[in-house]
């Protein structure tokens, strides 16, 4: 996290990154400071706290997509703000900072980097507790970082994780981004949905079909259901003698020991 470069990508877009490294587009992500346009012109296209892409930039225009909804238009540039690596956040000043961290969705430990408003290349941490704490990031000759002296890091990545796994002086641990909460879930790490049968009607079920333990796709009860019912009926007794063996065939089928010529071979010594 050294100085800061300007470079210019393919799509013609202005990128500010650090470290000197090229950001791809990725990266290009932008969260919006105040809501735009505002309430009193009309209903907002994009509200304070909403992640976007960037898209395009056309003089003092951005063209964005919105991470949530998928929306395209255009932004000032004025409302917005870049950010790097989910908490590095380019342009925030200290009250922004504060109000962005008491949106709904962040934590206990929430936090954001901002670069200094007033010093190039210092940065501050601002994390939410019981209220929002801010501490001073110092930056060495070498180019290190410390927030306290007894503790440097060769750059800010180091130092949020070393926060995440011990406050180790701060108000408490580093647990997620700011508005890192407000991200849309990712549809393939959902669980499928489950169907439910609400017309199902056990009136219309024929007994029959309770007590069958044959595999047949045409019935109304699944195979573990009726091989449930006929087990509770056989142990209490419900059961005819042809349905008792009915059931000790079907569980002949299922598994049958191999014909030994030793009659008295010790079963314990193949398993």
């Amino acid at each position: 996290m050294g100085n800061m470069m300007r470079v210019t990508p393919g799509n013609g877009v202005k990128d500010e990154t650090l470290d000197g490294s090229l950001r791809d587009s990725d990266d290009d992500v932008l969260v919006v400071l105040q809501d735009y346009p505002s309430a009193e012109i009309s209903e907002p296209s994009y509200r304070m706290g909403e992640k976007l892409r960037l898209l395009a930039r056309e003089g003092y225009w951005l063209r964005v997509r919105s991470v949530g909804t998928g929306k395209e238009n255009c932004i000032p540039s004025s409302h917005v703000a870049r950010v790097y690596h989910g908490w590095l956040f380019e342009g925030v000043g200290r009250q922004k900072a504060e109000e962005l961290l008491l949106l709904p969705g962040n934590r206990v430990g929430s936090f954001l980097v901002r670069e200094s408003s007033t010093e190039r290349g210092m940065y501050s941490l601002s994390v939410k507790h019981m209220i929002i704490k801010h501490y001073r990031i110092f930056r060495l000759d070498n180019s290190w970082y410390y927030i306290s002296p007894r503790l440097t890091f060769q750059c800010l990545e180091d130092m949020i994780n070393h926060y995440s796994d011990s406050a180790d002086g701060l108000c408490c641990i580093l647990t997620s981004p700011c508005l890192s909460c407000n991200e849309p879930p990712d549809p393939s790490s959902q669980p499928p949905p489950v169907v439910m049968r609400r017309n199902f009607d056990w009136k219309k079920v024929d007994r029959k079909q309770l007590v069958s333990t044959g595999n047949c796709d045409d019935n109304m009860v699944s195979y573990g259901v009726r091989n449930s019912i006929a087990a509770y009926l056989s142990l209490s007794g419900h059961v005819s003698t042809a349905q008792q063996q009915e059931r000790k065939k079907k569980s002949k089928s299922v598994y049958v020991l191999p014909e030994s010529t030793n009659a008295n071979s010790d079963y314990g010594n193949d398993f």
